[in-house]
């Protein structure tokens, strides 16, 4: 199987002086996802985690919704005209009874390591596929400074980023702050989707008492995920884009960027938010 990390030459200029040795890099590598034997997506990976990254991601797309849904997840063998497995294909096979989506040249997409599905359906089909609407019965409600402090016990947490410098991660915190889970990858959203499918292997499904913390830019892409998950809140450590705060805005999810030390802007569903000062001006 590919590993995490790889080995490679490098040139080293510091202030003048020049040096030859090996740096550490984080490894890049195609995932194939099948569902049922056919193809379905491509995307970029750091390899590990993957039969819960291909869970997320159906989850994501509205396939499955809970691990009974799953009847098995395995690497394909033979994925090379020479018949070695490379650890790089991976079908998903649907319990009975699990209605199949039609799988069409367009849903036969490739997906990048940094922008996930591009060219994403309209919030339409977000809101009618989400099997976990963000309904948290009472509202979740965190303060800005159990906000504040999450990004450094993401980073704390990040064993692979301290080798390398090259990962995004993605980690869920309890409501009290508490970290729970956290997963890395040279993609956001593919780091998102590894959380999300060893919630469902393990039965947790919705997280809708959760934090979603990312390492980067909240893009449409992972407040879909977030909504699809039945997360109340995603936190970002730089800024959403439009998309995404409107997504937010309808489905219910509060959406937080910019969330660097104590400063951050709230995007939407301020009302998990326990503010300690009123809010100022216009």
């Amino acid at each position: 199987m590919g590993r995490v990390t790889e080995r490679r030459r490098t040139l080293r200029i510091r202030d003048g002086a020049v040096s030859s040795r090996a740096d550490t890099l984080v490894a890049e590598e195609p995932l194939e996802i099948r569902l049922n034997g056919k193809p379905l997506a491509i995307t970029m990976r750091t390899p590990g985690d993957d039969f819960a990254l291909a869970a997320g991601f159906l989850v994501s797309e509205g396939v499955i919704g809970a691990g009974s849904d799953v009847r098995s997840i395995v690497y394909c063998a033979g994925a090379t005209a020479d018949g070695v497995n490379t650890y790089n294909v991976v079908d998903v096979r649907l319990a009975p009874g699990v209605p199949v989506p039609d799988i069409t040249l367009e849903r036969n997409v490739y997906t990048t390591s940094s922008c996930g599905l591009c060219g994403k359906a309209s919030l339409d089909a977000v809101r009618t596929t989400t099997r976990y609407p963000v309904a948290d019965e009472p509202p979740v409600r965190v303060t800005p400074a159990l906000l504040s402090a999450l990004p450094d016990r993401l980073r704390a947490a990040q064993r692979v980023f301290d080798r390398t410098g090259g990962l995004h991660a993605a980690a869920l915190f309890s409501e009290e702050g508490e970290l729970r889970d956290v997963r890395e990858d040279v993609g956001r959203h593919n780091a998102v989707d590894k959380l999300v499918g060893r919630a469902l292997t393990d039965d947790r499904l919705p997280l809708s008492r959760s934090v979603l913390l990312v390492s980067g830019r909240a893009s449409f892409e992972l407040a879909q995920k977030a909504v699809m998950a039945g997360i109340p809140v995603l936190a970002a450590v730089s800024a959403p884009s439009s998309l995404a705060v409107d997504l937010a805005a309808e489905s219910g999810l509060t959406l937080v960027g910019f969330l660097r030390g104590p400063s951050m802007n709230v995007y939407a569903g301020e009302h998990r938010i326990a503010l300690e000062t009123p809010v100022t001006g216009g």
